[in-house]
């Protein structure tokens, strides 16, 4: 794929012309978004509880199993048989939201919890794609 760069600041109302200055160059996604193609998961999101992180229903997300979990990173993991993204605090062995409508989780003994991985990186989609259909 080529790609013509183009930049745009927010609250310039234009842009110079792309053809100005052309300038082609190659672009691989892979490159850009996965750190350990043999450990990544590409996942939707689902729900509203991660808004608070910039992350909305419908969201794709790069979801990294190489990555060490630290406190407080935004994580997939399976919880009670579903799979969840939250802001796993390590310390106290919670899940939280990034919406304040969603009280925190604990994870006790008595919870089956999985970390599939870190949440590297999230892709918003602004029109509808059937990939995950």
């Amino acid at each position: 794929m080529k790609v013509i760069p183009i930049y745009a600041s927010a609250g310039i109302t234009g842009f110079e012309s792309p053809a100005a200055e052309y300038l082609q160059q190659s672009l691989n996604l892979d490159e850009i978004l996965i750190d350990h193609p043999s450990a990544t998961l590409i996942v939707q999101a689902k729900g509203d509880s991660m808004q608070g992180v910039g992350i909305f229903d419908g969201d794709i997300l790069v979801v990294d199993r190489h990555l060490t979990v630290k406190n407080l990173d935004v994580v997939v993991a399976c919880f009670n048989g579903e799979f969840v993204c939250k802001i796993l605090d390590v310390n106290n062995r919670i899940l939280l939201s990034a919406n304040s409508d969603n009280e925190p989780v604990p994870i006790t003994s008595n919870e089956m919890f999985t970390l599939e991985g870190v949440v590297s990186k999230s892709i918003r989609c602004h029109c509808p794609s059937n990939i995950f259909s």
